[in-house]
């Protein structure tokens, strides 16, 4: 079976509502690159490397017509750039092999059941409360509690199993009670929030990474401050929306893992 690409992306765009949801410029969200044949798999990544690409080749190279690939960071992130080095070796790459590109960043981070955030969020088995971390506008995170006070060491052993990495990987900056409660999560990098969550009576606050100063941000404000890494607190929405897709309309859907340790 196959899709009309025109159907899928029309599709995803209204799911993920691409064209009111504010972003950085560079996101491009949306269709990023289009393909000549309906669409019969799809294959999801994280990041439009390379070596995603590469693999999002390999794996639509025996499917029922063209692949397409879904990913949360698109091939635009360093800017306006003309089509020469790495970006030509990107696109040539999707274009020889009929591969098109979609790509979802703050519109998939906030989406109320495929979003990285609220997907964190249950697996944490937290009791969502409300959204939380303005962007330009608009909540982006979201906000909750256990529902028994739990130590920042647990919470580092559930968010590494949430994320599938090692305990250790996990950093803890520890601002505010060794008892968490109130948590607030916002995936990939987003330590600016940490004041915010403050503000808004958060304990303890979940993202994937920040600079240097986040650690003074959050010990001189009373947070608890995890960091799980960007790639892996980022993982869930973009698997879940392929399964989604692969339900919806009918066609396979494989998750490609290409970790970073950031």
């Amino acid at each position: 079976m196959t899709v009309p690409l025109e159907e899928l992306a029309g599709y995803l765009d209204t799911l993920l509502r691409v064209r009111e949801v504010p972003d950085d410029p560079a996101a491009l969200n949306g269709l990023q690159v289009e393909c000549r044949g309906p669409i019969g798999r799809i294959v999801a990544s994280v990041d439009a490397t390379q070596r995603t690409i590469e693999r999002a080749v390999e794996k639509g190279q025996d499917a029922e017509g063209s692949t397409l690939m879904l990913v949360h960071h698109g091939l635009f992130w360093d800017g306006n750039l003309p089509v020469t080095g790495r970006r030509y070796s990107r696109i040539k790459a999707l274009l020889d092999a009929d591969v098109a590109l979609y790509s979802a960043h703050i519109p998939l981070d906030l989406h109320p059941e495929f979003g990285n955030n609220i997907l964190l969020a249950r697996r944490l088995e937290l009791e969502v409360q409300g959204a939380f971390g303005r962007y330009k506008g608009i909540e982006i995170g979201v906000r909750g509690r256990f529902k028994t006070a739990t130590p920042r060491l647990e919470v580092r052993r559930l968010l590494a199993a949430a994320t599938g990495i090692q305990p250790g990987a996990v950093t803890i900056i520890p601002g505010g009670p060794e008892l968490c409660g109130r948590i607030g999560i916002i995936t990939g990098a987003a330590s600016r929030h940490v004041l915010e969550a403050s503000e808004a009576g958060l304990d303890s606050f979940i993202t994937g990474e920040g600079p240097h100063h986040s650690y003074f941000d959050a010990m001189e404000s009373g947070v608890n401050l995890f960091f799980g890494g960007h790639y892996a607190t980022e993982t869930l929405g973009v698997q879940a929306l392929a399964n989604h897709l692969a339900d919806h309309f009918g066609i396979p859907a494989q998750f490609h893992d290409h970790p970073t340790g950031l």
